[in-house]
């Protein structure tokens, strides 16, 4: 790609988040799984964009889109760029993609201004973060960490397409997947650019913040079973009702978390037979549990345990508990988090605002790979994300375009000249 063309602007950032926003499998908001055609076509729109940017591109055994931009010379260890490209249902334009835009964007800077780096860089867009298909999030950055569990096969999406059956029809080998693994001797650093989802930066009107780092996550599909029964024909005292119990459940979890200081959500609960004259025989509910330690998480869990099992007792009911996601609590690297700070004053923030992700990230799965720091960008109206009312300015994306070059460039600096 030429040198004189010029690099990508903010505001073309923007309109190419508008462009991935209309791959979306539903007709009333933006909803994109992984092993999808939408996930196809947005990786082929962002290879499009990675080759204009200068970089060579591929797709992962994972499903990955991947790009890479040479330093000085060939075959240098790369500095991992990224984010990804899955969306939950009735998403938002901006969780995610913001972070893949910038990082192509800021190739095409140092593609514009024939920068030759003391190390490569690739661009990452995975394809699974969401977890939103099969129920087990970071599958994309998973695999390129090389901690790909061969157990997921048998995971299976609403439908009951495996997530074997969805590599095969996707066009991808199941036996393959551990060639998307990248080594750790072959990369120097993670970082990561992303929305803030919540309201701190715009509380506080700051544009950018370093992320310190990312609360450790569990997830759980639990299933309260009792007996169905006639609304009318069942007296209180021999009623085993598993809705009853399940929301003695839900206000229990929220009321330990908020007095723990963890954060758990109840996202999603169904009760069968679900007629409105039945008594619910079966509730199947989940349970997100994430906090800042792990061991505050697992406490949390274990007061939570404790309370389904005295509700149990009480009214009669079987608990199955199925944990479906977990990943620990990860800290930034130090010498990461000082690039990000500096390429936060570069845009003339002296004193950067340092925050906690309560949200994950692929971020946590690299971790295993390489060390990692991440950028946050202010996100609107209160911070609300996995909504479409995420919401981005031009000016605060040119921003961080400015501040995440610069942390590129700062790194490059210190990577070329380290301290003795």
């Amino acid at each position: 790609m030429s040198a004189d063309k010029p690099p990508v602007t903010a505001r073309q950032i923007l309109e190419r988040c508008d462009v991935l926003a209309a791959e979306s499998s539903s007709d009333t908001g933006i909803e994109r799984v992984y092993l999808s055609p939408e996930h196809a076509a947005v990786n082929r729109l962002a290879a499009d964009w990675m080759y204009e940017a200068g970089l060579s591109t591929w797709m992962d055994a994972a499903g990955n889109q991947r790009g890479r931009f040479e330093g000085r010379q060939p075959g240098l260890p790369a500095l991992l760029l990224g984010s990804h490209l899955d969306t939950v249902p009735n998403a938002g334009r901006y969780d995610g993609i913001l972070g893949v835009l910038l990082a192509i964007a800021v190739v095409d800077r140092l593609r514009a201004d024939e920068v030759k780096l003391p190390f490569a860089v690739e661009v990452l867009a995975f394809g699974d973060e969401e977890g939103t298909r099969f129920g087990t999030a970071l599958l994309g950055s998973r695999a390129v960490a090389g901690t790909w569990d061969p157990a997921w096969w048998d995971l299976h999406d609403k439908d009951g397409v495996t997530l074997r059956e969805a590599f095969v029809e996707f066009g991808l080998d199941p036996d393959s997947v551990g060639d998307a693994a990248s080594r750790s001797g072959d990369v120097i650093g993670y970082l990561e650019a992303h929305i803030e989802q919540g309201p701190y930066l715009e509380e506080a009107d700051r544009s950018l913040a370093v992320v310190s780092s990312i609360a450790g996550a569990r997830r759980f599909a639990l299933t309260l079973t009792g007996e169905a029964g006639h609304a009318g024909g069942v007296p209180f005292h021999r009623r085993h009702d598993a809705l009853a119990g399940a929301s003695e459940v839900v206000l229990a979890v929220e009321r330990l978390a908020r007095t723990a200081g963890a954060i758990a959500t109840v996202g999603r609960l169904q009760a069968f037979p679900g007629g409105v004259n039945v008594i619910a025989g079966r509730v199947e509910f989940s349970l997100d549990l994430r906090a800042e330690t792990d061991i505050l998480r697992d406490d949390v869990w274990q007061a939570i345990q404790d309370v389904i099992a005295e509700v149990c007792q009480r009214r009669g009911l079987i608990c199955a508990i199925d944990e479906t996601h977990n990943a620990p609590a990860v800290v930034a690297a130090p010498a990461l988090k000082s690039v990000i700070a500096d390429g936060i004053r570069a845009t003339g923030d002296l004193s950067p605002m340092t925050l906690f992700s309560k949200a994950g990230h692929d971020a946590m799965a690299i971790a295993d790979l390489t060390a990692w720091a991440m950028l946050f960008v202010r996100n609107g109206r209160g911070g609300i994300s996995h909504h479409p009312d995420e919401t981005v300015t031009v000016e605060d994306v040119a921003i961080a375009l400015d501040a995440f070059e610069a942390a590129v460039l700062a790194l490059a600096e210190t990577y070329s000249h380290p301290t003795a």
